[in-house]
Parts: structure tokens; C-alpha cells; sequence
């Protein structure tokens, strides 16, 4: 079937050259030779992360802890340092090499936010995290639940983060056959939208990013995902930790008078 056509593709496109996929801890499996791009507005995050920010203008360690499925615990990688939370604290560390920095890998296969909610405690708020990056939407899509039911829940996990004093994104599924395939996606798209919107907070729009390295930049489903057509490769992974490390880079040391600042409860 033809991917369908997403709102999220701006005109603007990033393209990340700063930071290598590759590091001397981590050689990438079945590389393409596509550059990691992305539409500006997919990657950009609407709202400053105020938390992050003072972590790092005032030197103290940064914690961000990623919570979310497979494709957060790194199903389809050649390893757990090609998973997107690893590569993302390699790149993390260049942009911030004074810094300590560490990211957490809170991904469990399988789990929908029900499962994710009720680990919280443990897994995420234990932590002390400063960022929360929370990957949602994917399972309950497959599985042809309605969205419906997962706004309050979400929302509910939203405020818990905020209240524990947490910077907070979320990332959304990705654009892959077995996603596109069910029509319960576009709205999950939009329910993840519209509680962001709801309680200020950015979205990482992995599903537009992907979405136009397959449509815009034409590569082959093949080239960034696993041979299953849903999980991503190493080289995605890679990609994807570049672009979100871009985008909690710029979100943390924008100027506050430009910025779209979110309250961050103490």
C-alpha cells in the first residue's frame, strides 16, 4: 500500500552533520548511504526544557530517563549500545563533553501505556529523572485498540512526570508497514497531538521523520527498518538519537525571551 500522507511534513528540513553515526564505541550494521535529514518542524520541540536547561547552565549530572516499548528497549538493533537511548547519550556527551550526562533505558517489548503507568514508580520517578522521553502508541495501534481510552491515561502519566519535576516528550510511533496498515493510527497521531498540547509539552514527531525519509528523501523501507517491516535498524536508531540530541540541545539552551516555555512543577 502507498504510506500515507502525514500533517506534520513541513517545508523546513534539518540536516544533522554535527554529530557522526558512528563513534569509536559503536560501529553501525547495515549503514545506508542516506543522510540522516529531517523536516525542521518534526524535530523541533514546541517547548523549552526548563529543568534540562538549569541542569546544564549550572554544570550539575543530567538524567533522562526513556521509557516506552520495543522500540525503546531496542528490538531490531544489533546490540543494546545501537539502541536509540544509548546512541542518544553518545551523542548527548559530544554536543556536552563537560558535562555528565546519562540516559537511562526504560523499554520494555510489548508494554501500552496501562503497562507503562504502572512501572512509573520503580522504573522512571525513582530515578530522579530531569527529561523523560516517553515513546507511546505503537502496541495499542497493532493491536487495534481505539485511542480513545488511552488520553486520560496518558495524560494521567503526563502530570505524574510534571509533578516528580521532570522536563517531558513524547515520541510517537513510526512510520513503518505494519503501523501505516491500521486505520487506528491516525488517530493515536492525534490523541499523542492534542494531550501534548493539552498539558505543554513536545512531542518528537518520529513518525514524520520517518515518514519522510521513506516519501520526500525516497528510501526503501529496508534501508531503516528491520526485516520484520516494523522495528527500526541500527542506522535509524542512530539517526533518530542524532535528531532528538539536536532538538534537546536547542530546546535546552534556547533564549528564554523566543522560547515557548512550559511551567515546570517543583
Amino acid at each position: 500500500m502507498m504510506p500515507r500522507a502525514h500533517s506534520c511534513l513541513p517545508i523546513a528540513v534539518v540536516v544533522v552533520a554535527m554529530l557522526p553515526l558512528s563513534s569509536p564505541a559503536w560501529s553501525a550494521v547495515g549503514t545506508t548511504s542516506y543522510a540522516c535529514t529531517a523536516p525542521g518542524d518534526a524535530t523541533r520541540l514546541d517547548y523549552a526544557l526548563n529543568r534540562t536547561m538549569r541542569r546544564l547552565a549550572s554544570n550539575e549530572p543530567l538524567k533522562i530517563v526513556a521509557i516506552g516499548s520495543s522500540s525503546t528497549a531496542g528490538a531490531g538493533a544489533s546490540s543494546p549500545a545501537a539502541s536509540y537511548p544509548s546512541r542518544l547519550e553518545a551523542y548527548l556527551r559530544q554536543s556536552f563533553p563537560h558535562e555528565t550526562i546519562t540516559v537511562l533505558n526504560r523499554g520494555v517489548n510489548g508494554e501500552e501505556v496501562r503497562e507503562m503507568l504502572a512501572r512509573f514508580n520503580d522504573s522512571v520517578i525513582a530515578e530522579k529523572p530531569d527529561l523523560v522521553l516517553w515513546q507511546v502508541g505503537t502496541n495499542s495501534v497493532l493491536r487495534n485498540y481505539p485511542s480513545a481510552p488511552a488520553h486520560e491515561l496518558l495524560r494521567e502519566g503526563i502530570m505524574r512526570l510534571k509533578e516528580a519535576g521532570a522536563d517531558v516528550v513524547l515520541i510517537n510511533p513510526q512510520f513503518a508497514p505494519k503501523v501505516i496498515a491500521k486505520p487506528e493510527v491516525d488517530a493515536m497521531l492525534r490523541l499523542i497531538d492534542e494531550t501534548a498540547k493539552e498539558t505543554s509539552i513536545s512531542v518528537f514527531h518520529r513518525f514524520s521523520v520517518m515518514q519522510y525519509w521513506r516519501i520526500t528523501a525516497d528510501m526503501p523501507f529496508d534501508a531503516f527498518l528491520s526485516p520484520d517491516e516494523l522495528h527500526m535498524n541500527d542506522w535509524s536508531y542512530a539517526c533518530v538519537a542524532k535528531l532528538l540530541a539536536g532538538a534537546v540541545t536547542e530546546a535546552a539552551t534556547r533564549p528564554t525571551t523566543s522560547a515557548h516555555v512550559a511551567p515546570l512543577a517543583r
